[in-house]
């Protein structure tokens, strides 16, 4: 049995307002040729298939497409809703689906998907306080809750293996700045331990891969959603199932593409314009932090002469910065004199005579709409 672990698609989001559809789309492209050239069984895809619950309609599009051309291929495909999906939205025709196996209601987590000899069970992102009651839980925490899912799923005595999907934080996992927070009374994680049992956990949530013990792994996200990933090799766990027992299964990374890489770049800006070291990031998309003592003008244009994709930028002096003297009255003084105090306080030099200018018809243009 070849199982091919993915998720975190969240397909729909942007990347500081950059679409991401293309590079989604390539994700998908990547993952029927691999399911086709590895003869992959099942893939399995840990949660947050969208980005948010009421996803765009060509997100919507592209979910379509890729589920149609996995099914095409004869792979069976396991899905679970995590704490980004609508898990009605997303689960609506799992009855009516051939090889395209939904597990959005937790009341299903138990109840597995059987291919061959493994059983592969669907534990959906489970909120505490949704399954506290009706699983006459003790605690209201995500513990309680995935202790309870698995120990449904250790009780099936049919001796298949299992393969078990989680959408969770699990204790010891590294995050990013990209996933949404699931803490509930400030505890957001699991003890691995709640997954005892399973030959393979296929779990998703965290955006880095990440190998939490042989039999339990994070596949992360397909793409980079966040610059605290720079660095960060995406892609899919191929996990062989064909050994006996647990711990003895064969796993391997597959590289998903990269589109285009993302990257940090800090420096003052004259230096970052002319040093040839930072050649290798002129195709990347970048976060900027300015270390020059006082602002550059125009330095998001100047950069992108060079970076044409750079997508944030912050600014750190690196030295002592000269903090203007602050007026403790502004009442009685002209409004013009008050913003141009202001622009020199925030970017240490005082405005120049244009920004006067402009400064000027604002608070003229003000002061007409006031008195309309």
């Amino acid at each position: 049995m070849r199982v091919l672990h993915t998720s975190d698609w969240h397909l729909g989001r942007s990347f500081h307002r950059e679409s991401l559809l293309s590079a989604q789309a390539a994700f998908v492209e990547h993952l029927v040729e691999t399911v086709r050239a590895e003869r992959v069984d099942v893939v399995a895809v840990s949660g947050d298939v969208y980005d948010r619950a009421l996803p765009p309609v060509d997100a919507v599009a592209l979910c379509d497409e890729a589920l149609a051309r996995l099914k095409a291929e004869g792979v069976h495909t396991v899905l679970i809703s995590g704490n980004h999906d609508s898990s009605v939205r997303l689960g609506f025709g799992a009855g009516l689906m051939e090889r395209v196996h939904l597990r959005t209601d937790p009341a299903r987590a138990w109840d597995p998907v059987v291919v061959g000899d493994v059983a592969f069970y669907g534990i959906p992102y489970l909120e505490p306080e949704l399954v506290r009651g009706p699983w006459e839980l003790a605690e209201r925490t995500h513990t309680a809750a995935i202790t309870h899912a698995m120990e449904r799923i250790r009780a099936d005595g049919s001796g298949r293996r299992k393969v078990v999907l989680a959408h969770a934080f699990v204790t010891g996992g590294e995050a990013s700045d990209s996933e949404r927070d699931i803490s509930v009374g400030g505890v957001s994680h699991v003890p691995l331990a709640a997954f005892a049992g399973a030959d393979y956990v296929a779990l998703g949530h965290l955006h880095g891969r990440q190998v939490m013990s042989e039999t339990a792994r994070y596949s992360g996200s397909p793409i980079a959603y966040s610059f605290s990933e720079a660095g960060q090799r995406k892609g899919s766990w191929l996990v062989d199932l064909d050994a006996d027992g647990p711990g003895d299964a064969r796993v391997d990374f597959v590289p998903a593409p990269v589109p285009r890489p993302v990257g940090t770049l800090s420096g003052r800006l004259d230096d970052l314009l002319t040093d040839a070291r930072h050649a290798d990031r002129e195709d990347h998309w970048l976060q900027v932090t300015l270390t020059d003592p006082v602002r550059p003008r125009e330095a998001m244009e100047r950069l992108r002469r060079r970076f044409p994709h750079t997508l944030a930028l912050a600014f750190k002096p690196d030295g002592p910065v000269a903090v203007p003297a602050r007026p403790v009255h502004v009442a009685g003084r002209a409004e013009i004199d008050v913003a141009a105090d202001f622009v020199r306080e925030v970017r240490g030099e005082p405005a120049d005579d244009e920004e006067i200018r402009l400064l000027g018809e604002a608070v003229e243009a003000s002061r007409i709409k006031e008195s309309l």
